[in-house]
């Protein structure tokens, strides 16, 4: 009888030991000398004590979050650092509404068969865009998992921690009639209504992700692929230079319409001027091309708004110039009293 072995069952060790191999110098290099563990233990240690100390009462704030059906645009154009981008930032800029501070991250990489340089490829992403995020990469895992996924199919998730002094965390509950909602610009769809974004341009207009696209500046599969922005620096700014932030809301699933809610009192709403900004091209071609009624486009994508911040009107001046060479700042609604939902007008 021939021998049975783990390979030949779908799961290569060997290919696990090499994924360490190719990626643990660069991963390290994310490392503070608060990370006492290195790749291969079980467990990461963080030393939190010169990091609490900074603090009277810190509060640790944590988010899981993943790509989505990002993964398949960059299985079809064979590029895969970006989304290793898109899955710390996506994760970051979750506790950053809450004025946090990240401080490290763990990534579950998983697939139907290990493809060390596909994996690697993703890491070194995870990596560029923790040393932006200032966070250290302590620890992940690898799945291979065949029959679980389809051939060629992967899924990412991230875990990111934050700390925030427990007076100074921000929830929105101070919110109030006549303040002001600033919004600063996303790069594109970010990693949010991807399943909607794939039917209307592969099932609906035909195209591949080769092509280029009538009102797109790049072919479909860079545009799509396009990483999501990391608002660290943005909130960190603001935070420094002591602007009275009321509430910070991440757009991400459930666009503006569904998000802003999340941070408002319950005698709140917002006003919201939909043509008080600049929207990237790649939303007005899918809502031509698939049809799509503006409020599903509302509440699908985040339609060229990444992040919004609550302030007085006496504070907007002071986000302009605290973002002045970070990012352009936009005035893009109000709020009023009613119902906690978010009105378009």
């Amino acid at each position: 009888m021939k021998k049975t072995d783990y390979k030949s069952a779908g799961v290569n060790i060997d290919a696990g030991n090499e994924v360490v191999d190719k990626i643990k110098d660069n991963v390290k290099s994310t490392f503070t000398d608060n990370v006492l563990t290195g790749l291969g233990s079980f467990g990461s240690l963080f030393n939190l004590g010169p990091i609490v100390n900074e603090f009277k009462e810190p509060v640790l704030v944590q988010s899981i979050d993943g790509v989505g059906t990002k993964t398949i645009i960059a299985r079809k154009m064979k590029k895969f650092d970006t989304i290793g981008i898109d899955l710390v930032s996506a994760c970051a800029n979750d506790i950053l509404v809450m004025g946090a501070k990240p401080i490290t991250f763990l990534d579950y990489i998983a697939n139907d068969k290990l493809k060390p340089n596909i994996v690697t490829e993703i890491v070194n992403g995870m990596v560029s865009a923790c040393k932006k995020t200032g966070v250290s990469l302590v620890g992940g895992e690898t799945a291979e998992m065949p029959d679980t996924y389809l051939p060629g199919e992967h899924d990412l998730v991230g875990v990111i921690t934050g700390v925030v002094e427990k007076d100074k965390i921000i929830t929105g509950k101070t919110i109030a009639p006549n303040d002001v909602i600033v919004g600063i610009p996303s790069s594109g769809l970010h990693t949010n209504g991807y399943s909607l974004a794939r039917r209307i341009f592969f099932d609906i207009g035909k195209f591949s992700i080769t092509d280029t696209v009538p009102g797109l500046k790049r072919s479909l599969g860079m545009t799509l692929l396009e990483p999501h922005i990391n608002y660290t620096n943005h909130v960190l700014s603001v935070l420094k230079d002591n602007i009275h932030v009321k509430g910070i809301a991440h757009i991400t699933g459930g666009g503006l319409l569904e998000n802003i809610p999340r941070i408002l009192p319950d005698n709140c709403g917002a006003l919201i001027k939909k043509d008080s900004w600049p929207r990237p091209g790649v939303f007005s071609v899918m809502s031509s091309m698939g049809n799509v009624a503006e409020k599903e486009m509302f509440r699908a994508f985040n339609m060229g708004i990444g992040m919004v911040f609550v302030v007085e009107i006496s504070e907007v001046k002071k986000i302009r110039k605290s973002l002045d060479v970070l990012s352009p700042v936009y005035e893009i609604g109000t709020v009023v009293c009613g119902e906690k939902k978010v009105i378009m007008e």
